[in-house]
């Protein structure tokens, strides 16, 4: 039992001193000095309950290991810095709520208990207001374009066709496919402001016929927030003063988005998905560029396993697991989906030739 206690405790001690790191990063990363603010405050939170498990393992008499930066912090720093603080923040919620899933046990209290209240606000005010993930969907986009054209490319030489057949079969994929994933992008974008569009126009009309009622539900969202009953009521009759201003709470909160946003541009959205299939998809094909016969197949193969390596490492970022096991998972989806294609186009193949 004690064995499995000190496992549990460095566990615990090695995801706050990460999250202490990447905050502090992220605090030098930020624009915004409030942010930066923020952001200090919560890593000073995290070193508090990395202090915490320390002296818990010392309690037991194991050794405390030294700290270490692991390779998820110094990548989502170097986005932070290169992209800014809101382009890895849902990346970082993520990764919060799958290391409390990854060790529940004692745990609970301390997470928090450290954090000054402005820190602990303005955590919850990110954790809602990054409703997209810009990191993950680039990653999984990069992926759908290399895993289908890998699969197209593998079919067409199972069938043992030609390398122009190949290649204008792997390019014709890749096109394809970044077009079906643009025009999809645009239509969920669309679609999803369109949405909050009548949501925001029912609560305005709501605001507008019955203001009083909008007035406590505006008090009832900053009592939940822990605002006393008086202090609340009066913030809340102060913002119904100005309908603008109501209905922007009432969006942020009861929808959670910004309302000046609404999920982003659809053609901004609907070219990054073009980009990013295309970028995945030219993986397996591009050999067949330069290379020929079964040097362009051999070549094909490695490109692809050069692409698989970094999506799978992309993956890591988002999902909490090791970089090893998100590679080894990538791998095994990506070389059975081509096992099968090859296999089918193989078969097709034999049988169209007679």
């Amino acid at each position: 039992m004690t064995d499995y206690r000190i496992r549990r405790y460095r566990a615990n001690l090695r995801i706050e001193r990460d999250n202490a790191a990447l905050y502090a990063r992220l605090a030098e990363a930020a624009t915004d000095e409030r942010l930066a603010h923020a952001y200090r405050c919560i890593a000073e939170g995290e070193q508090a309950n990395a202090a915490f498990w320390e002296s818990r393992l010392r309690e037991v008499g194991a050794a405390v290991p030294p700290p270490r930066t692991g390779a998820r912090v110094r990548v989502l720093g170097w986005f932070a810095r290169a992209f800014g603080t809101e382009f890895v923040m849902p990346t970082v919620v993520r990764l919060e709520h799958a290391d409390h899933d990854e060790t529940p046990v004692d745990r609970s209290g301390h997470r928090d208990h450290f954090l000054p209240p402005q820190a602990r606000a303005e955590r919850g005010h990110n954790h809602r207001a990054q409703s997209g993930n810009t990191l993950r969907a680039a990653v999984l986009g990069a992926n759908d374009g290399l895993v289908s054209n890998l699969s197209l490319v593998m079919g067409m030489a199972g069938a043992a066709a030609s390398d122009r057949a190949v290649l204008l079969a792997g390019m014709a994929g890749l096109v394809a496919g970044a077009c079906s994933m643009a025009l999809g992008e645009w239509l969920s974008v669309n679609s999803s402001r369109e949405f909050y569009q009548a949501q925001i126009t029912e609560r305005a009309e709501r605001l507008a016929v019955a203001p009083e009622d909008g007035v406590r539900h505006i008090a009832g969202i900053y009592r939940g927030k822990g605002m006393g009953h008086a202090e609340a009521e009066h913030l809340a009759g102060h913002l119904a003063e100005t309908p603008r201003a109501a209905l922007d709470t009432v969006v942020r909160e009861d929808l959670g988005v910004d309302p000046d946003e609404l999920g982003g541009s659809a053609w901004g959205a609907s070219l990054s998905s073009f980009c990013l299939f295309a970028f995945g998809a030219a993986f397996p094909v591009a050999p067949y560029l330069f290379l020929h016969g079964h040097r362009a197949l051999l070549g094909s193969a490695i490109a692809a396993a050069v692409g698989l390596a970094l999506i799978g490492t992309g993956t890591s970022l988002f999902t909490g697991r090791g970089m090893l096991f998100s590679i080894a998972r990538q791998f095994a989806i990506t070389v059975a989906a081509a096992a099968i294609t090859w296999g089918v186009g193989h078969v097709l193949g034999a049988v169209v030739a007679g």
